[in-house]
């Protein structure tokens, strides 16, 4: 019921103010009295699942994007990440909710279902499961071909409410941050709650192998070949990750031409509610 519910819903757009965007294996944890990040935010999941795992309790809010890489860490440590900001944890309970995937011919998405539950299931907190919205139960088929009916979540950490949307804005550092994923990144933290910072790197990467050759491929080589399902995929995908490797290409060694002092790139919201730079202070 809740996940036809969900899916009746048309997906909102939602601006940069208030946002904290997470991509591709990253995370992000707060709590209502954060007084810059109201709405955490994933999308572009094809055969990827988005988690929100709160606390009722304390209202600590944690959303990532998982794709199967290692599950069980994972779920840990989203978990260790609500349960640090939930001390009073005799009041309140942990709601997970899970949405994404869908038929896909591989069938990587009940997989990482599949995995999703289970390792949800090994915790030893109890854990409830509120909204179920995935694989078979995000499924739509035209022509014979299966698509995600939503590619992407928000979640207001204020309010708890969970619903599909869009983001027209995926920054800071996107280019970055997708270069960090597509060269075997683990599942990366991204914010600090109480200094109300988000924190990119330091990331550290060799030459990406045959960038050239991937550049040189058409859009259709692209698709076929970097993504896990091709007929699926947002429009913009091919140009995305043509982005991204253009990064890695121009950005060899990280270490020297974006973290040559080892220290992340800082973000803090402005007072429009925009991430902007902090410059880390030179010792």
């Amino acid at each position: 019921e809740k996940a036809k519910l969900l899916r009746s819903q048309p997906a909102q757009i939602v601006e940069p103010k208030g946002l904290l965007y997470v991509q591709q294996r990253e995370f992000a944890v707060t709590t209502p009295k954060d007084g810059s990040v109201s709405i955490l935010g994933s999308d572009d999941a094809t055969t990827c699942h988005i988690v929100v795992l709160r606390h009722t309790g304390s209202g600590a809010t944690c959303l990532t994007h998982c794709d199967g890489a290692d599950t069980e860490a994972e779920v840990s440590l989203i978990m260790s990440s609500v349960k640090a900001f939930s001390t009073t944890t005799a009041c309140g309970r942990l709601e997970v909710h899970l949405v994404g995937g869908f038929n896909d011919d591989r069938q990587l998405s009940q997989k990482l279902t599949n995995q999703l539950l289970r390792a949800f299931d090994l915790q030893p907190d109890d854990v409830h499961l509120v909204t179920f919205c995935v694989t078979e139960l995000n499924d739509r088929e035209e022509q014979d071909i299966h698509f995600p009916i939503i590619y992407g979540i928000a979640v207001n950490v204020k309010t708890a409410e969970i619903f599909p949307a869009t983001f027209p804005e995926k920054g800071p550092d996107e280019d970055l941050r997708s270069a960090h994923v597509l060269t075997g990144a683990s599942l990366t933290n991204i914010y600090d709650a109480k200094t109300e910072q988000l924190c990119i790197g330091p990331y550290f990467w060799g030459p990406f192998p045959h960038v050239d050759f991937w550049l040189e491929q058409d859009d259709a080589q692209i698709l076929q070949n970097l993504s896990t399902s091709p007929l699926a995929e947002p429009p913009h995908f091919v140009s995305h990750i043509r982005s991204t490797l253009t990064f890695l290409k121009e950005h060899p060694f990280p270490s020297r031409s974006l973290f040559p002092d080892r220290k992340p790139r800082i973000y803090k919201k402005n007072e429009e509610g925009l991430w902007e730079q902090v410059c880390s202070d030179k010792i």
